[in-house]
């Protein structure tokens, strides 16, 4: 169980996570929770495909990066 090992990493009991529980719904509110757990949520899943790109990069198996062509502007430089 990857929960317990995090848990156990930090110290943290059921005890201690009620309490930091109350606390956050005694800070935001109820109301606010599910946009909050929701934010979260979406930064874990965009984190996660970051660092799989990242990965694939270093490995070599993603395709070639895609070339964009330079345009030059109207006074000649680019």
């Amino acid at each position: 169980m990857q929960t317990t090992s995090l848990m156990a990493a930090f110290g943290l009991g059921g005890g201690e996570l009620m309490v930091i529980g109350a606390i956050v719904l005694l800070l935001f509110g109820g109301s606010k929770l599910p946009s909050l757990a929701r934010g979260l949520g979406q930064s874990v899943k965009e984190f996660k495909k970051a660092t799989k790109e990242s990965s694939e990069d270093e490995d070599g198996s993603k395709s070639e990066p895609k070339k964009v062509a330079a345009t030059k502007s109207a006074d000649g430089t680019n």
